[in-house]
């Protein structure tokens, strides 16, 4: 009896040990959504038993870093430990079983049954029409039938073979159909089974209704800031509109939550930087010649646009309305943030999600500015003072100016000059061109040297019926070697840089008015020597 009675305890071990766990479904509630990645939260209840038990719960995202999992519960209830899993798991397996998914296994067995048949259809039909085709096969039964009855066999032969076509054509088309739905309800499916799970293990004194909140950090989410320009006239300031393009991939779609998005970088090392020795030693130097100007941009011409005139506001008796009316600022030592105070909706498709932040009025001194030896266009420049307030982030910007598309720019707030150049598109009403003046260009040849002696004329010419302010630059080559010397010879009164050879030079054009400027160097260097 004794020896029974301890194989009986032995058994019901492994039985308490095995108990199911239980099961409940995540509601999300809050996500922050950062450059790469985001912190998802999430709330939950479920009835959990008095001891020691696993409580699994469902819907969260399928990839997430599972140290990153924070679980508050209530007092009475101590988490055990809390692991992530985005596997099918056997002892979960009456997931399958649920009856929302049940009806969906059933839509696909019906929905591949209809498939099979239509393919079945539609090889015979093919096969008909092959048969029908093959003059092999009719050549004998032709001999047979008399002069006057073959209009009537052609006339069946081509009735039949349009017939069976037209069908064939109607039975692809319900297989793209039925293939769809197949995709879609597959697609459905895997969304419900491998969606993620955090399993926890729990112990609690007595059985209890409990409520938890869990977050994590999830890698499928990303967000990136961009920006609509719009500009009507010189002397007003520009209209800035501050847009999040945010796109996620969790498995978990975000319904009704609050938003936010981040500039921070949740994956980033809070290791302070130590700094160790620096040396600096004989190298080459770094090729610049293919590099563009900084103010450069893929705008499209400001006066020389045949798209249609984007309606204003006023004439239309319309206000716009955007997010930005409901989106807060806040900023710290680290990052800032914007808070979107209205329940929000992105589905997890990957799709990106266009929301307005905030509408900004920048004050702007324009000037035109053109670089002709680079690229001959005059491009028109914004210069924003005192941006740092405006808490702007590095992106792309679409521009309207006079109510025009213009095309885009790239604002970059990472800079540490005291103005923010902005590239508003260029204008084919200016015009500028640069070219060799070949009678005061020569080479000579004296003693073991060379002497090379460039010279352009930089014509610039207003088209428009109004004064212009413009920035002209031009250059000549740096030396790097002592065996190479370069001489300014003529720089029409430019400024110039003594370190970049950089000529700079502030011209104020009137309607129609033409001027022209010139630039002459000279190289001397060994005449055995090739210069690039």
């Amino acid at each position: 009896m004794k020896r029974l009675f301890l194989a009986v305890i032995a058994l019901s071990l492994p039985i308490i040990a095995q108990e199911k766990p239980t099961f409940t479904q995540a509601k999300i509630k809050q996500a922050t959504v950062y450059f790469t990645g985001a912190a998802l939260t999430h709330t939950a209840s479920a009835n959990i038993p008095k001891g020691t038990s696993e409580l699994v719960i469902k819907n969260v995202a399928n990839a997430l870093s599972e140290e990153t999992i924070r679980v508050l519960a209530p007092s009475s209830v101590t988490v055990l430990s809390a692991q992530f899993t985005n596997q099918y798991m056997e002892e979960y397996d009456t997931e399958r079983y649920a009856p929302a998914l049940r009806r969906v296994q059933d839509s696909l067995t019906l929905l591949d049954n209809q498939l099979k048949k239509c393919r079945n259809e539609r090889y015979s039909k093919e096969k008909t029409i092959s048969f029908l085709d093959d003059n092999n096969a009719l050549q004998g039964h032709l001999d047979g039938i008399a002069l006057s009855d073959i209009p009537k066999v052609m006339d069946y032969y081509t009735s039949k073979r349009i017939e069976l076509l037209n069908s064939i054509d109607e039975i692809k088309t319900k297989e793209e159909t039925l293939s769809a739905a197949i995709t879609k309800l597959n697609a459905k499916l895997d969304t419900n089974l491998s969606n993620g799970k955090i399993i926890l293990q729990l112990m609690s004194p007595v059985a209890q209704k409990a409520d938890f909140q869990v977050s994590y950090i999830s890698t499928q989410a990303t967000w990136y800031p961009s920006y609509e320009l719009r500009g009507e006239k010189l002397a007003e300031p520009i209209h800035l509109l501050y847009k999040g393009q945010i796109a996620q991939n969790t498995g978990v779609d975000w319904k009704g939550i609050k938003l936010s998005l981040s500039s921070g970088n949740p994956n980033k090392s809070n290791q302070f930087p130590v700094l160790k020795t620096w040396f600096v030693q004989t190298g080459r130097p770094r090729d610049f010649s293919n590099a563009r100007m900084v103010l450069r941009s893929n705008a499209a011409p400001l006066a020389d646009l045949s798209r249609k005139k984007i309606a204003k506001d006023e004439e239309v008796n319309m206000e716009e309305s955007t997010m930005a009316h409901y989106t807060a600022l806040s900023e710290n030592q680290l990052n800032i943030s914007f808070d979107i105070d209205t329940p929000y909706d992105i589905l997890s498709n990957g799709k990106v999600h266009s929301i307005s932040l905030q509408e900004l009025q920048l004050k702007a001194a324009y000037k035109y500015y053109t670089a002709p030896r680079v690229d001959k266009e005059v491009y028109l420049v914004a210069a924003i003072e005192d941006y740092s307030k405006y808490n702007l982030l590095p992106g792309e910007a679409n521009i309207v100016f006079e109510g025009l598309y213009v095309g885009k720019t790239y604002i970059d707030p990472n800079q540490t000059t005291e103005t923010l150049n902005i590239t508003m598109g260029n204008d084919k009403k200016i015009s500028v061109k640069r070219e060799k003046v070949v009678d005061k260009s020569q080479t000579k040849f004296i003693s073991a040297n060379k002497e090379q002696i460039f010279t352009y004329d930089i014509i610039l010419r207003n088209n428009k019926k109004e004064p212009v302010n413009l920035v002209l630059k031009d250059q000549y080559p740096v030396s790097i070697e002592k065996s190479i010397e370069v001489e300014l010879l003529e720089s029409s009164h430019a400024s110039v840089a003594e370190e970049t050879h950089i000529l700079t030079w502030e011209v104020s054009l009137k309607p129609n008015e033409t001027k022209t400027f010139r630039i002459s160097y000279k190289l001397k260097y060994p005449k055995d020597m090739i210069v690039n």
